[in-house]
């Protein structure tokens, strides 16, 4: 990657842009289309949101006065965890697009895996839940469809079912909790990583050994980190409310990190993950 323009392809043959703009965390409101809107004035034009964030009325708010076509920015939402099954997947989706009040979808996601804690049928549920999203696909509500926070062992019954296999799975990602099984996992099956937290939430900013390549590079240590994804062959998607800070996250492209670097981060101890354990999540 060598542009902020530039994008990965996923498995069918969509175009997504190589650096998302995050908004967890980013309230309903002037803040989160404040936050948009300056991310696609700094040459964003990959959003993420769900439904979750409850924030999909100011995103699209953001998307629809920008000035920059539709067509030339991707959206990503994705379904909650309430709303799984075929009907009700249904539901949330229209739902959704209600409130970002777009004509289409980019790209939607599976929130969180269905898992053995919440229910026996855990399996069944992914999949019908699946089998909607397929559904949306084919109609052309959507470009591209995958999931989220997913493990090898919630990808595994799901890809024996699917028709259409997930092109996505966003996970968190970031120094000191790389996820590599199931990255790998990924990778094998074609599915693009998305990193959600790539910053570790700002934990990992204070890192000593991102902080010596950051003066080495001239860069943040939230730099390194956006760099680090992209040279993984990760896609990040750094979330900030702060205008300078918005900006930072994609001046990533005048620098390349050596392969001993690369590896030197990816070997840093576990620490600094969220918590949120897909099998352990009973929200």
């Amino acid at each position: 990657m060598k542009k902020l323009s530039d994008c990965f392809t996923l498995a069918n043959n969509v175009s997504i842009p190589c650096i998302g703009f995050g908004t967890w965390q980013i309230s309903d409101g002037n803040s989160v289309i404040q936050s948009v809107l300056t991310a696609i004035e700094n040459g964003y034009r990959h959003i993420d949101t769900a439904a979750a964030y409850e924030n999909e009325k100011g995103v699209g708010q953001a998307i629809r006065s920008c000035g920059v076509k539709r067509e030339d920015i991707f959206v990503t939402s994705k379904l909650w965890n309430s709303q799984r099954g075929y009907e009700t997947t249904l539901a949330a989706f229209d739902r959704t697009m209600a409130d970002l009040q777009l004509d289409y979808l980019d790209l939607y996601l599976i929130h969180w895996p269905a898992n053995a804690k919440q229910s026996n049928d855990w399996q069944k549920i992914n999949q019908e839940t699946w089998r909607a999203f397929e559904k949306l696909y084919k109609e052309k509500r959507i470009r591209a469809i995958g999931v989220s926070n997913f493990l090898p062992h919630h990808l595994e019954p799901l890809l024996k079912q699917a028709e259409i296999k997930p092109l996505v799975n966003q996970i968190e990602f970031h120094p000191g909790y790389t996820q590599q099984e199931t990255v790998d996992f990924c990778k094998l099956h074609r599915i693009l990583v998305e990193a959600w937290s790539p910053l570790g939430q700002g934990k990992v900013l204070a890192e000593p050994e991102l902080l010596r390549l950051a003066e080495k590079y001239q860069k943040s240590t939230a730099q390194i980190c956006v760099k680090w994804c992209l040279q993984s062959g990760i896609l990040p998607l750094p979330k900030s409310t702060t205008p300078i800070r918005i900006k930072e996250n994609s001046f990533v492209f005048d620098f390349e990190l050596s392969t001993q670097e690369i590896q030197t981060i990816n070997q840093l101890p576990h620490r600094w993950d969220s918590g949120f354990y897909p099998d352990n999540i009973d929200f």
